[in-house]
C-alpha cells in the first residue's frame, strides 16, 4: 500500500497529457523518483516496424559515451595469446575448453559474453544455457571477434544491445539517475542516433512513433518526439 502512494504521488508530478522536451523529461524523471536506490534511466521507443518480418527486425550495439553505471562482468571463450589479452584488458574470466566446463555445470556468473571465432563451435554447445539468458555471442552484435581486448573494454566501457520486441517497441537503459543531466543526454542522443541508423529500408510511415523515459521505479514521462534533432546539441 505504501509504495502505491508513493507511486501515485510520483506520476502526480508528471502531466500525462504533455509531451516534453529530452531535456525537461529527465529533469521531470528525476523530480519523480522516489526509491532509496540509484534508479537507472531508461528510454522506450516505439518504432513503426512489424519485428514479425525478418527484414524488419531492428537489432544493434551502442557505445554509450557515459557508461551506464553498472559493473558489467565479461566471460570471454578463448584460449592461448587470446585469453591472455583478455584478462589484460578487464575480462572478469577468460579460458577455453575449462570455462566451457563450468559453464555447462552452471557457472553463470557474469553479464556478457565474448567468443573468438575458432571456439564457437565448442561454445554452441552452451546454447540451452546462455541463450535464454542472452548471453551466447554473437558476431552481429560484435561478440564473436578476434580482437577480444577492444570488446571486452567496449562492453565495460557501456557499450549495450538493443533488439525491438514483438510489440516493436525497444527499451534501453540510460544510466543512473546520479548522472548529470548532460550525460544521460548525451547516452540518449547517441542511443538515438543508433535506432535511426538501424531503420529497416522496409518500414513504412512514421519510423519513431512514440518515445518514453521513466526511471526504475518511476512513471513514464512522454517525449515530442519531432524534438529527436535537438539532441544533436549532445552527439559526443
Amino acid at each position: 500500500m505504501a509504495f502505491n502512494k508513493k507511486y501515485k504521488a510520483a506520476a502526480a508530478k508528471v502531466d500525462r497529457l504533455r509531451r516534453y522536451s529530452f531535456e525537461d523529461a529527465v529533469k521531470a524523471s528525476k523530480e519523480a523518483a522516489y526509491a532509496k536506490f540509484d534508479e537507472t534511466l531508461e528510454i522506450a521507443v516505439r518504432l513503426g516496424v512489424d519485428p514479425r518480418h525478418a527484414d524488419q527486425m531492428v537489432r544493434g550495439t551502442v557505445s554509450l559515451p557515459n557508461g551506464t553505471g553498472k559493473t558489467v562482468r565479461v566471460a570471454v571463450f578463448a584460449k592461448g595469446e587470446k585469453e591472455r589479452e583478455a584478462l589484460e584488458a578487464g575480462a572478469d574470466v577468460a579460458g577455453a575448453e575449462d570455462l566451457i566446463e563450468r559453464v555447462q555445470g552452471g557457472f553463470t556468473d557474469f553479464d556478457k559474453a565474448i567468443a573468438t571465432p575458432d571456439i564457437m563451435g565448442q561454445v554452441g554447445r552452451l546454447g540451452k544455457i546462455l541463450g535464454p539468458r542472452g548471453l551466447m555471442p554473437n558476431a552481429k552484435l560484435g561478440t564473436v571477434t578476434f580482437d577480444v581486448a577492444t570488446a571486452v573494454r567496449e562492453l565495460k566501457a557501456g557499450r549495450i544491445e538493443f533488439r525491438v520486441e514483438k510489440n516493436g517497441i525497444v527499451h534501453a537503459p540510460m544510466g543512473r539517475l546520479s548522472f548529470p543531466d548532460e550525460k544521460l543526454l548525451g547516452n540518449i542522443a547517441a542511443f538515438m542516433d543508433s535506432i535511426q541508423k538501424a531503420k529497416p529500408s522496409t518500414s513504412k510511415g512514421a519510423y519513431i512513433r512514440s518515445i518514453t523515459v521513466a526511471s526504475t521505479m518511476g512513471p513514464g514521462v512522454k517525449i515530442d518526439t519531432a524534438l529527436v534533432k535537438d539532441l544533436r546539441a549532445y552527439a559526443a
